[in-house]
């Protein structure tokens, strides 16, 4: 049986916990090391992942590669344009022949569909890297994190602020089975996909209302407004005028609030100087964590 990562709703909580408990022993068994040493256990050992970027990445593309050399293995790294997948070579038939030629497989995709269909052929795993619907990743990390801070998740408020993107499903995703509420505050016209809304349950709670939300969280999330791809900047620009992340607003949270934004942050828009670059912000951890929490993804998929 192929194990693969595409989203947070697929996968049995007690796989997602052990998942992210693996990324917070790998990440303390590490400490001190240099970054290309491998793992003791080394479970990428003679593993070659694929990495396939439609989308532009730093954040993903290093983290991933540092994460299967750091697991033992290799990689080879291609854009959509450097494969005949940019000059229409059917999803499927990609699958099939990277599925001969590598141990897994991670694509960082425009169409979360496309990532479906070539998980469904393939008989290596597959990692959603990141589609215009989910980033599953993030979330891992982002949990990783905060844990390291704040101790278990479990019974925590989080605070999503902004648009109701990828980030933000994969976060209403994980909710229930993480067991930590969300509060999701975004303008009416830019709401999450009301599927992946109730694939969160009682979990989520969805208002219009930025300090609604914020009051009393534990933990206040946003992301860019404008995201690759989108079309309608000055629509969005004015949409989102009141939900910037500024220091009024993490002042309504809990006094031990903690801030996260997956980055790249657009500041003076989303959030403020003083809250990126100030004491509550874990940003710089939480981009570091990407590698230790896809280590643990792709651990998991090896050991399938």
């Amino acid at each position: 049986m192929v194990r693969h990562f595409l989203d947070i709703h697929r996968l049995d909580a007690a796989d997602l916990r052990a998942i992210l408990d693996d990324a917070h022993a790998r990440k303390a068994a590490r400490k001190g090391w240099p970054q290309g040493r491998a793992d003791a256990d080394a479970p990428g050992k003679d593993r070659v992942l694929a990495m396939i970027f439609e989308k532009n990445s730093t954040r993903t593309r290093f983290s991933f590669d540092a994460a299967i050399r750091q697991l033992g293995g290799s990689s080879i790294i291609a854009t959509a344009s450097d494969m005949q997948l940019g000059r229409g070579e059917p999803v499927e038939d990609t699958a099939r022949v990277l599925s001969r030629m590598v141990d897994a497989v991670m694509i960082r995709a425009n169409d979360h569909e496309d990532v479906e269909r070539f998980a469904r052929v393939s008989t290596v795993p597959v990692v959603n890297g990141l589609t215009d619907r989910s980033h599953p990743c993030q979330i891992l990390a982002d949990l990783q994190t905060i844990e390291e801070h704040r101790g278990p998740i479990a019974g925590k408020t989080i605070a999503w602020i902004g648009d109701g993107n990828n980030v933000c499903h994969s976060f209403m995703h994980a909710a229930p089975k993480f067991g930590f509420h969300l509060n999701v505050a975004c303008p009416a016209e830019y709401h999450p996909d009301l599927r992946d809304l109730a694939k969160g349950g009682d979990a989520v709670t969805l208002t219009s209302d930025p300090r609604e939300a914020v009051k009393g969280a534990d933990v206040v999330v946003t992301d860019t407004w404008v995201s690759m791809g989108d079309q309608d900047y000055e629509a969005r620009l004015s949409a989102f005028e009141h939900y910037g992340v500024d220091e009024a607003l993490m002042d309504l949270a809990d006094p031990e609030a903690v801030f996260l934004h997956c980055l790249p942050a657009h500041r003076g828009e989303e959030v403020a100087d003083a809250v990126i670059d100030g004491p509550r912000s874990l940003v710089w951890d939480e981009a570091e964590n990407r590698i230790h929490a896809q280590k643990a993804v792709l651990a998991w998929c090896f050991g399938g």
